[in-house]
């Protein structure tokens, strides 16, 4: 049972060193099936940008089946299945506990296209002020509406992936898109 509610607090500089922290003993731990060196995704890797207080992680590789999870969880990480991720062929991990995440890993395979949004959708905001703005303002405004039970996350997911789709639609083609 997840006790992390939905709150979004203004950005911390101390964020990308937390994810600096932990990417070098996950990439050992999953050495053997990644493509990219893992990647630090998410509105926590948005300078300027608030965000929930948890360091999202992407770790792409060739195939999930690969994955050595004990190795991750040896790596003081807590496999903690999110919606979907059977489906899409994925795992996610995240640490201390589920009940009160402060990073959340995302393990998924390299044919899984949506990681690409998700890297084109964190490089675009980081150019981007005022889109920057307005997607903080959007997620203070679905943590106010939505916020209030930790473990039921979908129409703040919903209202963020509105948000994100129509801008990549809008902006597709400007600017670098991630290789793969």
């Amino acid at each position: 049972m997840r006790r992390d509610e939905i709150r979004v607090v203004p950005y911390d500089p101390s964020w990308p060193a937390s994810f600096e922290a932990h990417r070098v003993p996950l990439e050992r731990a999953l050495a053997p099936a990644l493509v990219l060196p893992i990647a630090h995704i998410g509105s926590t890797a948005v300078p300027g940008l608030g965000a929930k207080p948890i360091i999202d992680m992407l770790a792409v590789v060739v195939d999930i089946g690969l994955v050595d999870q004990r190795a991750v969880v040896e790596s003081d990480w807590v496999l903690a299945p999110e919606p979907d991720d059977d489906a899409e062929r994925r795992l996610s991990f995240c640490r201390p506990t589920v009940e009160r995440r402060t990073h959340h890993l995302h393990v998924v395979e390299e044919s899984f296209g949506g990681w690409r949004e998700w890297v084109a959708f964190r490089d675009h905001l980081r150019t981007d002020p005022e889109v920057l703005r307005r997607y903080e303002e959007l997620k203070r405004d679905l943590a106010s509406s939505f916020g209030s039970d930790p473990n039921d996350r979908t129409d703040y997911r919903r209202g963020k992936t509105a948000f994100i789709m129509s801008t990549l639609a809008r902006h597709q083609g400007q600017g670098p898109r991630p290789s793969g």
